[in-house]
């Protein structure tokens, strides 16, 4: 990947990317970097990249949340596109996972865009090219079997992100989010790690896919560039799927 693959619609701008240490986040966070942004990386691990900065982040976690934020706006001169990427999976129908677990899943994957864009709120009025962009999900749309719990979380983005963007019209922030498919991240790999047949597991992901393969997190980077990037400024309250036609196709 290379710098004069990509124009510099970017150029001047600050963006932070939650989840940032590996999978989409990671993909997303180079990209942005390659097309001119001043990036800054948050995750619960301190993310590895050649970003402008690189923090450690919980989103379950208020006062981190507002810290970090306010770090990345006084180090580099602002927000002015936030990817809420940061989220867990989980697996299972709706009674296979505890109370415990139904508030963890929606700790992270729901409340912390609330947290983070409410933290960059703020910030992201003062700028001439603000956006936020969340990582929901195909299962948002498309009852997956033992995808419960996850599915409810996505659907609340899903959700949420319209409501945000018709809140922001006035404050000139752009909201939307994409709807990955089954993309080949570590959250997958350890996934299928834990199956008695990973092979066969793998196979099966792979056969619900229309396209016949599973996502990249490149690809997925791509959508969220175009819906972050200034190029789209007519562009909020849209769900842009990246699933290999998972959603809307019937092949065979």
């Amino acid at each position: 990947m290379t710098t004069t693959a990509y124009a510099n619609d970017f150029e001047g701008l600050v963006a932070v990317v939650t989840g940032a240490a590996s999978g989409i986040g990671a993909a997303t966070a180079e990209l942005l970097r390659l097309r001119g942004a001043k990036v800054a990386m948050l995750d619960r691990v301190l993310p590895e990249g050649e970003a402008h900065l690189s923090l450690l982040c919980d989103v379950v976690d208020d006062e981190q949340v507002i810290g970090a934020v306010d770090h990345v706006a006084s180090q580099l001169g602002g927000v002015d596109v936030l990817v809420n990427n940061a989220g867990i999976g989980a697996v299972g129908t709706m009674s296979a996972n505890s109370d415990e677990e139904w508030r963890d899943v929606f700790e992270i994957n729901v409340l912390g865009v609330v947290r983070t864009s409410r933290a960059a709120h703020l910030y992201l009025r003062a700028s001439s090219a603000a956006s936020i962009v969340n990582t929901c999900s195909v299962v948002a749309e498309t009852g997956i079997p033992n995808r419960a719990l996850y599915s409810a979380s996505k659907g609340a983005i899903e959700s949420l992100t319209r409501a945000m963007a018709a809140d922001y019209l006035s404050d000139h922030i752009r909201v939307n989010a994409v709807l990955p498919g089954t993309t080949d991240t570590p959250w997958i790999g350890r996934l299928l790690d834990a199956e008695q047949n990973p092979a066969a597991a793998h196979a099966a992901l792979v056969a619900r896919q229309p396209m016949g393969r599973l996502v990249s997190a490149l690809e997925v980077a791509n959508a969220i560039c175009y819906l972050a990037s200034p190029l789209a400024a007519s562009t909020t309250g849209t769900m842009l799927a990246v699933d290999g036609g998972m959603a809307s196709l019937r092949v065979g």
